[in-house]
């Protein structure tokens, strides 16, 4: 944590989407895009609101963003002092990860604007910021500020039905078009200087004129403070959203400042990560792990992170298999209460399970692959669409992509494991791993003439593979599942009678005997020459290296999956899929089995998804090639700094930020660079550490104690702190 500021100078318009990624704020309830207070919803401004949804017409369900409560713009001598409408002399942005503030500096020649804000990380509901300006010409000046309806939205709007209040405090009110749910932004201001205050409504929000007069060398400083809640968050969204606003400016951005640093710095204790050796890969670490943080729900203990957090409307702001496989990790070894969020809002919508489920004629819990509110199916049949003809593409990411069950029984069973608290399993948890049991039993395909269980028409992490048969990493995750199953009995050891009322009201006795069957006859996968077949027919396909399928491209742009994809007919892939596998089980795998795949599959891996370069990355530690190992490091954990990974599928723009890469970054340091790992309630280190770090040290939380763990190239220790 030596080094945590990430600075940008230059103005240049075509990164503009970019910097909003890379300078985001949040705080688990709303994410601030890194835009200029003056922005107008070309450079995409936004505050995204978690868990809050929205249809507009026939378009995709995707978060709802708020109006924009710290809007600000300058206008001196009746000229727009404004990035986009006036070139600036130097223009600089920055943020500081530990204490997650964001900062500008822009000069204009005749003045100069500084300005910092944050999203408060100790009132989730807050954001505040303090603007500085330097004035060289004397002359007369309006600071307009106030809140702005100018919103960026993808398939949008979504609100309706503006309302606004003028005054000491503005207000502006509305509602989402489907559910009509209140959402309310109130803003307040604090300058240090006299002005004539006026007040104006417009068709793109409202806001407030302070007008006075400047003298050269003059500077003067204006503080605003803006809250945000909706109706799912109280009864009188406008009445908290005010009654927050005031109470933040009684106090000055000062101490709001302050709170938000002191959260902040609980955090980086518990969890911070110092990697000495390379200064660059240690900023991109740490800028990881803020941007995982700062989505974190703190605020609810029943929410999970959406695929692309809170940068944005991306991906329809809906929770994929990332949290339980790639979120997951770190929390459960630093803050476990998060960790059991993600957990507890996959428990609550075992209902959504159950009924995608039935919708396709199946017993058990079908998890959406992109879950909605209530656990709702966000992912459509039309995922992509065409370059070429402008057509939707069907796809089976949402009827096809059934491991996302046995990856949420995966995590359940490895928060017990870890942390050794049953309380999830036994409140609900339990619950949801037999009735992906049973989603399974009723989806298996069992050969009369073999006795063996198969499933076909599935697709593993590999995506450009669709409906393929005996996916191996999807086989060993249900076979997981039944395993886990059938060892709840254990979890419920001491109140046997309360497992017994479970199967009872589950009517599941029947499938209870079945399970201990069906993992017995489950098929296994195809190995040659020590390389696991990632599904039935695969090495039957064509061979071809990774640079003729992308010459076979016609538009940059082109979807590589499907039935018309460039990789579909061949042995590229998308991402890691045996790789993943080996890394979630790695006892079922020698060390030469592990070089065999990796040298298998690597070369034959595009690397389209931010998830895949951390999973080879653990596995090239298995076998003692840190320095492949620190070449995937660098790719995953800078992927935001660097504006990394794919902004588009066919015509669907999917930018914004990674969190799977971001949890997958700290997957790599802890877990494979250190070797971290729990056996039976014990710390195990088994480090390898690459030559480009001399030391790496960071803290976990294992069952109610704290632990500092250390490794260098001669030494590693794990000690209670």
């Amino acid at each position: 944590m030596k080094d945590s500021i990430f600075v940008k100078t230059g103005y240049d318009p075509e990164t503009v989407v970019q910097d909003g990624n890379r300078f985001l704020l949040a705080n688990g309830y709303l994410g601030i895009r890194g835009t200029v207070e003056e922005a107008d919803s070309s450079a995409l401004p936004a505050v995204n609101l978690a868990g809050l949804y929205d249809r507009y017409e026939n378009r995709w369900r995707e978060p709802v963003n708020a109006p924009m409560g710290l809007f600000a713009k300058l206008i001196l001598n009746d000229r727009p002092m404004a990035i986009g409408e006036t070139e600036p002399a130097s223009h600089t942005l920055s943020i500081d990860f530990r204490q997650g503030v964001f900062s500008r500096e822009t000069d204009f020649g005749a003045v100069v604007l500084y300005s910092e804000r944050i999203a408060s990380l100790m009132a989730p509901h807050l954001l505040a910021a303090k603007l500085s300006l330097h004035f060289r010409e004397r002359g007369e000046a309006v600071l307009t500020t106030g809140i702005s309806t100018d919103l960026w939205d993808l398939n949008g709007p979504h609100l309706n039905d503006y309302r606004y209040r003028t005054g000491e405090t503005l207000l502006c009110e509305s509602v989402t078009g489907e559910l009509r749910i209140p959402v309310a932004v109130a803003q307040t201001a604090s300058a240090d200087f006299p002005a004539v205050e006026t007040f104006r409504v417009t068709d793109k929000g409202v806001f407030r004129d302070l007008r006075f007069s400047v003298s050269e060398g003059e500077t003067v400083t204006v503080s605003i403070f803006s809250a945000v809640y909706t109706g799912q968050d109280v009864p009188s969204p406008a009445e908290s959203a005010a009654v927050l606003c005031n109470r933040a400016k009684a106090s000055g951005y000062s101490l709001c400042l302050q709170a938000h640093t002191g959260a902040w710095d609980e955090v980086w204790k518990r969890c911070g990560v110092d990697l000495d050796g390379d200064a660059s890969a240690a900023l991109a670490l740490t800028a990881s792990q803020y941007y995982l943080n700062s989505i974190a729900p703190r605020h609810a203990g029943n929410l999970s992170i959406p695929a692309r957090g809170l940068s944005g409307q991306t991906y329809k702001g809906a929770v994929f298999w990332d949290s339980e496989i790639f979120l997951f990790p770190m929390f459960v070894y630093t803050q476990p209460e998060i960790a059991a969020s993600l957990l507890r809002y996959r428990i609550e919508t075992l209902p959504g399970a159950r009924k995608k489920a039935r919708e396709y004629g199946y017993r058990g819990a079908f998890y959406a692959w992109e879950s909605q509110e209530g656990g709702a199916e966000g992912c459509t049949d039309f995922n992509v669409v065409d370059v070429f003809t402008h057509r939707p593409v069907r796809t089976y990411f949402r009827d096809k992509q059934i491991h996302i069950s046995g990856d949420i029984a995966y995590a359940l069973w490895e928060y017990w494991r870890i942390t050794g608290d049953p309380a999830l399993l036994l409140e609900g948890g339990a619950e949801v791993i037999l009735e992906c049991a049973r989603f399974y039993l009723s989806r298996a395909n069992l050969h009369l003439d073999s006795d063996l269980i198969d499933f076909a028409d599935v697709i593993g992490p590999d995506e450009y593979h669709e409906r393929v048969t005996n996916n191996a990493f999807t086989n060993r995750i249900i076979r997981y599942c039944w395993e886990n199953a059938l060892r709840l009995p254990e979890i419920f050891s001491e109140e046997p009678e309360r497992f017994s009322k479970l199967l009872d009201r589950l009517d599941y006795h029947a499938d209870w005997s079945r399970l201990k069957n069906a993992v017995e006859r489950l098929s296994n996968p195809r190995v040659r020459n020590g390389v696991t077949e990632q599904f039935q027919g695969y090495f039957d396909l064509e061979d071809a290296s990774l640079e003729t399928v992308r010459t076979r491209l016609c538009d940059p742009r082109e979807y590589w999956g499907g039935d018309h994809g460039v990789a579909g007919s061949t042995q590229i892939i998308k991402q890691a899929d045996v790789i993943t596998l080996i890394a979630l089980f790695p006892e079922d795998f020698t060390d030469e089995a592990v070089a065999a795949n990796w040298a298998y599959y690597e070369p034959r891996t595009e690397h389209g998804s931010s998830l895949s370069a951390c999973m080879y990355a653990l596995t090239a530690c298995r076998i003692g090639r840190q320095d492949l190992a620190w070449k995937h490091f660098v790719n995953t954990a800078s992927i935001d700094l660097n504006g990394g990974g794919k902004q588009w599928a066919g015509e669907i723009y999917i930018g914004g930020t990674h969190p799977a890469a971001n949890g997958g970054a700290w997957m790599i340091a802890a877990l494979g660079f250190a070797g971290l790992s729990v056996r039976d309630g014990t710390i195990v280190l088994r480090p390898h550490l690459p030559k480009e770090i001399t030391k790496l040290c960071f803290p976990i939380e294992l069952r109610g104690r704290r632990f500092q763990v250390t490794v260098t190239h001669e030494t590693h220790s794990i000690e209670e702190i």
